[in-house]
């Protein structure tokens, strides 16, 4: 008997939505290096431009309150419109954030700066929603494998982005662009590739196909559509929580580290392998995470995300400021526990979602996430100008330990 991959969960579908699935994966990869610009080099730029430690926090809040906006329009867009359309808005919105990105520093303008970072944190979130395009294809014992080699795709470019940031830092500096603008020029050529990736191949759309022939007419027909109460809302609340505390955790910490490291002697470029490792961290479990899932249930693997949590955040605030290994042991560990919480949320949501108003409800889940982020960003900064990255980092980890009782308290079930 032949056994099926966890990276290849197309397989058995038909010839359609592998196309579609492999379509998602490329425009991922591509996505991924994008979206690694920001996270290593949003907070050491507004640092650079502004001048001031409380405000590094600035560029991740800004962002992230952009990925709320774009979590919400991108998920109306994906119900009326299709996946396709979506994501390629989406990944389009990305690329002109980044170009106004170094725009605003090769100018030296703060404000262009933080509005770049507005609009590229709306389109950021695009390789985020693109993991439900995958569980679009899957049946519902394989959701979540599907929804993890989505995210998957993404570890290739978001682990190669931060290292990319001296060959970037050299091009930008060449061209008369600072040097920490440099990984924002290699965003806006991989989110303009991925948007023509999406806009030329991913035909037919995975959503319109997953959707019953009912909904998908409504949705097709301009002007009209579907509403449905949301079969299993306790499953939805539970699911957003997880993701929601989740990502204010991950945001914090990660957000700070940069600047924690830069602050104690640490070279860029070990800024940067540090980031890389997180980031890898972040999605490279995805398919394990997913498995886990699918076999042993949603809640289950978002309780571990909250005791991992907890252990990275500690982890974070105990170990030498002066240690990068140890410093990068604790990033890993918040990236794996934040890939459980995301995969775990994502199956709760996933199964307590109506397919004809799925993507919708998913959206609006991830604008909770965004928001969540927003708030990490802006605190981060003031936490650790007031009392000192050790004690965000403990706070942070104590905080994810409410995802266990939330989950335990839901009775949330995933269906058969």
């Amino acid at each position: 008997m032949t056994q099926t991959a966890p990276l290849t969960p197309a397989a058995g579908f038909s010839r359609e939505q592998r196309r579609a699935l492999t379509v998602i994966v490329v425009s991922q990869t591509l996505g991924g290096a994008g979206m690694a610009a920001g996270i290593t080099v949003g907070a050491l730029l507004a640092q650079d431009l502004l001048g001031s430690t409380s405000l590094a926090g600035l560029p991740a809040a800004l962002y992230t309150i952009g990925a709320a906006l774009g979590a919400a329009v991108l998920g109306r867009v994906c119900q009326r419109f299709g996946r396709g359309p979506g994501l390629a808005l989406g990944n389009g919105i990305a690329a002109l954030g980044s170009a106004g990105v170094v725009a605003g520093a090769a100018a030296r303008w703060p404000a262009l700066l933080l509005a770049a970072l507005f609009v590229y944190g709306a389109g950021t979130v695009t390789g985020l929603l693109a993991r439900y395009a995958g569980a679009d294809l899957a049946p519902p014992e394989r959701s979540g494998r599907a929804a993890g080699t989505v995210l998957f795709a993404m570890t290739l470019g978001a682990v190669a982005g931060p290292n990319l940031i001296g060959p970037t830092g050299s091009l930008a500096h060449a061209w008369g662009i600072p040097r920490l603008a440099g990984p924002f020029l290699l965003a806006a050529a991989a989110y303009t590739a991925a948007t023509l990736v999406l806009l030329v191949w991913l035909r037919p759309d995975p959503l319109l196909l997953a959707q019953p022939q009912k909904a998908r007419d409504a949705v097709a027909e301009p002007g009209t559509e579907v509403h449905r109460p949301v079969r299993d809302t306790p499953g939805v609340i539970t699911g957003a929580a997880v993701m929601i505390t989740a990502q204010l955790v991950m945001i914090a910490v990660m957000t700070m580290t940069p600047v924690h490291m830069t602050g104690h002697g640490h070279a860029t470029q070990a800024v940067g392998l540090v980031i890389a490792l997180h980031v890898g961290a972040m999605f490279l479990p995805s398919p394990l995470s997913g498995l886990l899932a699918d076999r042993i249930g949603g809640r289950r693997v978002a309780a571990a995300a909250g005791a991992v949590l907890l252990g990275a955040g500690l982890f974070a605030g105990l170990v030498p400021p002066t240690s990068a290994t140890l410093l990068a042991c604790a990033l890993v560990l918040l990236g794996v526990g934040w890939n459980l919480a995301l995969l775990g949320g994502t199956a709760l949501i996933t199964d307590a979602a109506p397919a004809e108003n799925r993507a919708a409800v998913q959206g609006l889940a991830d604008v909770g996430m965004s928001v969540a982020g927003a708030t990490g960003g802006m605190v981060s900064g003031l936490v650790v100008g007031s009392s000192g990255y050790p004690a965000l980092a403990t706070a942070a980890g104590a905080l994810a330990l409410a995802v266990i009782p939330t989950v335990a308290l839901s009775g949330t079930r995933r269906r058969p």
